[in-house]
């Protein structure tokens, strides 16, 4: 009897189990799913912040390099003037030499023969205008007495200026015998640097080797360089459309770039530019004088001209890192009024040390992203920053 009744009173308990059971299960459930509600919630990305640049359209100089090569602005080939043996090299090669230094001396003893030989041809000639003139000063006399006749009267005074003619004609052969003797002494007629010895002493000179060195002036120096067709073009055709302000009178400052890109303390001015473009590169040449007073600069080395002087009106800037490559083209990220994101397809110009000049797609007042822009998206929301600025250079002592 107890047993039969504890096991009724079982089966009644048993469904009332299984209602609280099932009523906690769900409630598990319902609390999971609200956990993992919240979970996504907590995951949601946050805006991402940019640092922005905004852009200002201001005159920007503008500068143009190119390789260019230097030249002696006077190159002089010391040659023999006179036949003979060279005597002595008095100059040190490759030194430099100062205007009317000596280089080379000659033999001079035959040259010595003709002056000493000339001087005395002249004062023989020199007698024999002397004695023609006494007789003509007595003749001119007796001529006006008729104490002679008229033809010894022309004779005389034709004598006479025959020996003047000759000691003009001994005179000049003198200065002919002097000038070849002074050519045996062979002089720098500028200052400058002094080339290798092309003979050597004891050499009989004549016209086929009188070539002895030659001497290159250092300052001014030359600086040549060339401009493409399509260079000059283009840059003609940015003048004409306003792009480029250049200088006034066509007076640039070129700036000299030496080989371990250190300037050149003087700067130089366009002096030259060649009448047409060359035949076989189909470049333009243009020259520039440039100071070079401690001879820096020796001629035929390579450096780069720096063309100063152009100025690009109301251009735009920006930061080179601020730029993107795409499919179509090159691209800026702009942030709208909405604090937006939207690229911005544009034309870019020439490098200015780490910016880059846009030529088309910029309006002044507008921000460009400039960091943080790889992974944004069109029309996602950014915190916009400034760009910091760069921290001052510290000066050594």
């Amino acid at each position: 009897m107890t047993t039969g009744a504890h096991h009724r009173s079982s089966l009644y308990r048993t469904p009332g189990i299984r209602q609280v059971s099932l009523a906690l299960a769900c409630l598990a459930v319902l609390s999971l799913n609200g956990c993992g509600d919240k979970k996504k919630e907590a995951a949601a990305p946050p805006i991402p912040v940019v640092e922005v640049a905004t852009i200002t359209p201001r005159d920007v100089p503008v500068s143009v390099e190119y390789v260019a090569q230097t030249q002696s602005s006077q190159q002089v080939n010391i040659q023999a003037r006179v036949n003979g043996f060279l005597d002595r090299r008095v100059y040190t090669e490759g030194r430099m030499v100062k205007a009317g230094e000596v280089l080379f001396l000659m033999d001079r003893k035959p040259y010595q023969v003709q002056v000493d030989g000339a001087t005395a041809a002249l004062a023989l000639q020199q007698a024999s205008m002397d004695t023609a003139r006494l007789n003509l000063e007595r003749i001119k006399p007796l001529a006006a007495k008729n104490a002679v006749s008229q033809k010894d009267l022309d004779d005389s005074r034709g004598t006479y200026e025959s020996a003047a003619a000759a000691v003009e004609q001994a005179k000049a052969q003198l200065e002919t015998a002097k000038l070849n003797l002074s050519y045996c002494t062979i002089t720098s007629p500028i200052a400058g640097i002094t080339g290798a010895a092309q003979q050597q002493e004891g050499t009989y000179l004549n016209t086929q080797n009188s070539l002895l060195t030659t001497v290159a002036l250092l300052s001014p120096i030359w600086v040549n360089f060339s401009i493409s067709e399509n260079e000059m073009k283009s840059y003609r055709d940015q003048i004409a459309a306003g792009l480029i302000r250049p200088p006034r009178d066509g007076n640039y400052t070129v700036e000299i770039v030496q080989v371990d890109g250190s300037l050149f303390p003087h700067t130089g001015r366009i002096t030259f530019a060649a009448p047409s473009y060359s035949a076989q590169t189909g470049t333009f040449l243009i020259r520039v004088d440039v100071a070079n007073p401690q001879g820096l600069l020796r001629p035929n080395q390579y450096v780069r001209a720096r063309l100063q002087g152009a100025i690009r009106p109301h251009a735009f800037l920006v930061p080179q890192k601020a730029v993107q490559q795409g499919a179509k083209g090159h691209f800026l990220w702009v942030i709208s009024s909405e604090g937006k994101a939207a690229p911005r397809p544009v034309v870019v110009g020439e490098w200015r040390g780490e910016e880059w000049f846009i030529a088309e797609g910029l309006k002044g007042g507008e921000q460009v992203v400039v960091n943080g822009g790889l992974t944004l998206r069109p029309d996602m929301s950014v915190k916009v920053q400034p760009l910091p600025l760069p921290a001052p250079q510290k000066s050594t002592p």
